[in-house]
């Protein structure tokens, strides 16, 4: 995930999506409780060796919240907007070859409870999705 994380990070920079969080887009946790927010991390890494050449095939989860009193066409356009960034994208790689960046799956939006939010209110809408990212060295 270390190799991918720049590129990740440097592809949200100046992107709809990011302008749709106001930059909140982070990796692990978030820094800040504000919404709207997205988070991604690594769900799962498997090496990926193929003709000598030594590579990965990692699932990354990218989780969006949106405060439910938004409204629910914040996380839906959020939704769209990190799928029209990430989809079948290729990510420079410091010397690794990107194979390929796919969207596995979609979850949501749905409703959860969280701790008090800054309108009063304590629910908020929660998407899921997951990409596989398989690079190889070059």
């Amino acid at each position: 995930m270390n190799i991918l994380r720049p590129a990740i990070d440097a592809k949200f920079l100046d992107s709809t999506i990011y302008n749709d969080v106001q930059g909140r887009c982070y990796y692990l946790d978030a820094d800040s409780p504000d919404y709207p927010r997205v988070v991604y991390f690594r769900v799962s890494g498997v090496p990926d060796n193929v003709f000598a050449k030594s590579g990965e095939t990692v699932l990354i989860q990218f989780d969006l919240y949106s405060q439910k009193s938004a409204g629910k066409q914040e996380i839906l356009t959020m939704e769209k907007d990190l799928t029209v960034l990430f989809d079948d994208c290729v990510l420079p790689l410091t010397g690794k070859l990107m194979v390929g960046f796919q969207r596995q799956n979609i979850i949501g939006p749905m409703d959860e409870d969280a701790s008090a939010l800054q309108d009063g209110t304590n629910m908020i809408y929660h998407t899921a999705i997951d990409y596989e990212a398989t690079y190889q060295a070059t």
